[in-house]
């Protein structure tokens, strides 16, 4: 098989690939890359109809691509919102993701008694949600912090941990991460490594 028949199948690979994606960013990425091997590929063999479809494709990408990054950092797109622990509506958040949860969190309990909830959503979509407890001194223990799948490589947490000031508020003015969590995120938050958790010292919301 010539070459560029193989480019032409692995840019129609990419884009199925992409479509299989759950995450907003990867979904994009992959899409371009794949729009821009088959505009690649048409422009060569002269199919100029599906030029122009890639074409218009790759600019999609990049503009949702654009949108993306540009707003992962912006308070107005995320709000965070004080649920209160017997709240319906996180019982059902929980429950609904209860197996992807225990991943990242193995050992992970929930008590309503001593925990705060806080959920994190973009218009009236879930991104996240967030339980974490007073641990004496200003300090936030975090039992929780999950992210849906959709919004996992857009580092919603940092609008908790700074950006909506809901921590200050509530007299913290440090984060400490659960132990042993499983594949954490934290370091790009401007976490420190402390032992086998990470600490934040938190200050007036960024603004």
């Amino acid at each position: 098989m010539p070459w560029l028949e193989l480019a032409g199948w692995a840019g129609s690979a990419l884009l199925v690939w992409s479509l299989l994606q759950t995450r907003l960013l990867r979904l994009r990425v992959f899409n371009l890359a794949g729009s821009l091997v088959l505009l690649a590929y048409n422009a060569a063999v002269g199919v100029w109809p599906m030029v122009g479809l890639n074409v218009t494709l790759a600019g999609i990408n990049v503009w949702q691509l654009y949108r993306l990054l540009r707003t992962r950092h912006d308070e107005h797109t995320y709000q965070v919102v004080e649920v209160a622990t017997d709240d319906n509506f996180l019982a059902h958040v929980l429950r609904v993701h209860w197996a992807d949860i225990a991943r990242f969190n193995p050992g992970l309990r929930f008590d309503a008694a001593t925990q705060q909830a806080f959920l994190t959503l973009c218009g009236d979509e879930l991104v996240g949600v967030m339980l974490l407890r007073p641990a004496g001194d200003g300090i936030a223990q975090v039992d929780l912090d999950y992210v849906t799948l959709k919004y996992r490589d857009l580092t919603p947490g940092e609008f908790v941990f700074r950006r909506s000031g809901q921590l200050t508020a509530r007299g913290y003015h440090r984060v400490l991460t659960p132990p042993g969590m499983v594949a954490p995120y934290y370091g790009r938050l401007g976490f420190k490594p402390a032992g086998d958790r990470f600490r934040l010292d938190l200050s007036a919301p960024d603004r």
